[in-house]
């Protein structure tokens, strides 16, 4: 994997081409970047090779900056294996933030949920996954590195920090599985059925690939997902794009003060 192309784009408009962390932002989250200090902002079309997203509610920009003094990446927007079946379309983007200095990933996205508990508007942590597809992103890899140990895949550190947080901030935060079903379409009730008897707390159609590829990249991850929907069959409303990203904009309020008081605390440690 070659990026040396675009690092050279990336330093084309800033003399301080780094970061610590990166965020990658799911459908209708997109706000959070009014939370980045001293932002600097390129367009995926302009970063050679990057996988432009053609799903709305997903910006496909990359935007470098500073959060409570944290050197932040922050990619607003990702492609998704159902748009043109790439299984690892986001293997560029995280090797960049590789590139940049990231050794932390988070994740974010909209979720359904399987939890009664956990309704639409509120947070969820990620504690493990589901991989119900049964592919992988490192299928084209080579040698041994390619055989990832995904034990503690969601950083157990990491986790502990954002239930820490969401405790200071008083701010209600769930832990889960998530379940992941490719796409586009949704989840019938017998599919919720079933990912709740094998464990699934959540059902989404992203994330999944990326945990996969950050951990085979050697970066840390956590990953957060808003409930924007009950899952199909769950309850009686009709399931749309339209309202995951409605909804989105609901949960993002916790979101943001989330990843901002981890970012704060994350400086500390």
């Amino acid at each position: 994997m070659n990026d040396s192309k675009i690092l050279e784009v990336i330093k084309s408009k800033t003399s301080k081409p780094i970061a610590e962390v990166g965020i990658i932002l799911g459908s209708g989250l997109g706000s959070f970047i009014e939370e980045i200090q001293d932002k600097v902002i390129y367009s995926f079309e302009d970063l050679p090779g990057f996988p432009i997203t053609s799903v709305e509610g997903h910006k496909s920009q990359l935007i470098l900056g500073q959060i409570n003094g944290i050197d932040v990446a922050v990619l607003q927007g990702r492609v998704h294996y159902y748009e043109d079946a790439n299984i690892d379309a986001m293997k560029l983007p995280l090797q960049t933030l590789k590139s940049l200095g990231c050794s932390t990933i988070i994740l974010t996205n909209s979720a359904g949920s399987l939890n009664p508990n956990a309704s639409p508007g509120e947070v969820v942590l990620l504690t493990d996954h589901i991989n119900y597809m049964g592919i992988s992103p490192l299928f084209k890899e080579k040698g041994n590195t390619r055989f990832v140990n995904m034990n503690d895949g969601y950083d157990p550190l990491l986790r502990d920090l954002f239930l820490k947080v969401a405790k200071q901030q008083n701010i209600l935060l769930h832990e889960g599985v998530y379940f992941w079903f490719c796409g586009p379409n949704f989840e019938t009730p017998a599919e919720i059925r079933g990912a709740k008897i094998l464990g699934g707390d959540l059902v989404g159609m992203s994330t999944v690939p990326e945990v996969i590829l950050a951990r085979y990249l050697g970066l840390k991850v956590a990953a957060l997902s808003v409930v924007t929907n009950m899952a199909s069959g769950m309850d009686d409303q009709p399931l749309s794009h339209e309202r995951t990203i409605e909804n989105a904009k609901k949960g993002i309020i916790d979101l943001k003060k989330l990843l901002v008081s981890f970012l704060e605390s994350f400086s500390t440690n």
